[in-house]
């Protein structure tokens, strides 16, 4: 579908030269440079060449661009002397400061939302994923149609199949957005519909749900997949995992769990984003344990974890369901640094220190979650016919078996699961 507003096909060609522009307006807890590699990291998601990164200390934001003109004179300078065809601004720019830098710098300009929507679209790939992308770059694009896109204020010539005489060019073309958005939507309501089906399906199994959250990168396919034995693709990319992933997995005392590998958080993450990937996120929604997988070795680990605790309250995560922060990437730190972080989450009791590419931490990390999904759980002794295979397996699969043996007739069973596990097994056999 056409909607008169198709993007140039080189405008992120591979292999495109690129500046990166930080506008440090103050009162950032981040680092100037981590935020500059973080953005770098981003534009190199989708093969992107960065040739410069300049971080600009901007006291006053100016309506028409942003930065100053002087500023906007020598990034120009650069892009000129460098032959840059694309400047990705980590800032979020109006519809009239886009236009106003493309032309002062006579080259493309996107802004962080623009960079992180083309960065989805690219790496969605199940249905529900392009879906979600799809609706997020058109409400991104539906607010810049009025004052950005001034080639298409002209008129329509009618045959009445879109619009009558005189309707505007820009009026068909957000009508057909309006169209668009309202059947994508509509598309996704099924999907939640359909997701929240398998959850009821879930929950009366009932298998406890384990997901996995944390900043873009931070290392969640990796740990997802030394736990689970899969291969989600797991590289060292920025939102390397877009599409959920679930896999079974069977814990100390809990013959079955369902892990769940999410889309990874980011600062700024757009809103656009977020309300368009809820369908994916009632996953962590309804969760019964979230594990919080952090960069400990990343220079800004507490901005990211407060960027994702924000996320998760914006996604309406319970404050109260229980969550475990594993500390990731341990093999990166040596000698003291190592030493403190270890004597650090050695102190608290809902924190690990793991490696997900060495395996160092991990069993500690399985076993701390065993240990919170059975935390209530009671020691049964159960009384059963020998012959009773169908019992003996369901106290296999809802509980931990710690011993049994024959006594007379009956074959008894020390077992420890959760009251209300017993109280469905007691009826089960009544």
């Amino acid at each position: 579908m056409s909607t008169g507003f198709d993007r140039d096909p080189d405008e992120f060609a591979r292999g495109a030269r690129a500046i990166i522009v930080y506008p440090d307006l103050g009162g950032s807890s981040r680092d100037a440079d981590a935020r500059l590699e973080e953005t770098a990291g981003l534009a190199l998601a989708i093969g992107v060449e960065v040739i410069e990164r300049v971080a600009l200390r901007i006291r006053a934001a100016k309506p028409g661009t942003l930065i100053g003109s002087g500023q906007a004179a020598e990034i120009a300078e650069t892009v000129d002397q460098q032959s840059i065809g694309l400047a990705i601004f980590d800032a979020g720019l109006t519809p009239i400061q886009q236009r106003n830098l493309e032309t002062a710098l006579k080259c493309k300009v996107i802004d962080r939302t623009g960079l992180i929507l083309e960065i989805f679209g690219e790496r969605a790939r199940t249905a529900e994923g392009r879906l979600q992308v799809e609706l997020a770059h058109l409400d991104y694009q539906a607010g810049r149609l009025v004052r950005s896109w001034t080639h298409l204020e002209r008129q329509r010539g009618g045959f009445g199949f879109l619009g009558g005489p005189g309707e505007t060019q820009i009026e068909a073309d957000r009508r057909l957005i309006r169209d668009r958005m309202a059947r994508l939507r509509r598309e996704l309501d099924s999907v939640s519909r359909t997701r929240s089906l398998h959850r009821d399906r879930r929950q009366r199994a009932p298998w406890p749900v384990i997901a996995l959250v944390g900043y873009t990168n931070a290392g969640k396919s990796t740990l997802f997949n030394r736990v689970t034995g899969a291969d989600v693709m797991a590289e060292n990319l920025l939102f390397a995992t877009l599409d959920p992933t679930l896999r079974q997995v069977s814990l100390p005392g809990i013959d079955k769990a369902i892990l769940s590998d999410t889309v990874g958080f980011v600062s700024e993450l757009p809103t656009q984003l977020v309300a368009a990937f809820k369908a994916t996120l009632e996953e962590v929604v309804s969760a019964d344990l979230l594990i919080h997988v952090r960069d400990i070795a990343h220079p800004d680990t507490i901005a990211q974890r407060d960027d994702v605790e924000a996320v998760l309250r914006d996604i309406g995560v319970d404050p109260a369901t229980p969550r475990i922060e594993a500390w990731n990437k341990l093999d990166l730190l040596d000698g003291d640094d190592r030493a403190e972080l270890l004597g650090e989450a050695g102190q608290r009791d809902d924190v690990v220190a793991v490696s997900a590419l060495s395996g160092e931490g991990v069993d500690t990390l399985i076993a701390e979650v065993a240990a919170r999904l059975t935390q209530g759980h009671r020691r049964y002794r159960i009384a059963l016919d020998p012959s009773d295979g169908a019992a003996a397996a369901w106290l296999h699969q809802h509980g931990q078996v710690i011993e049994h043996w024959v006594e007379a007739d009956r074959a008894i069973y020390e077992v420890r699961m959760a009251p209300s596990d017993h109280e469905r097994f007691v009826t089960r056999a009544s």
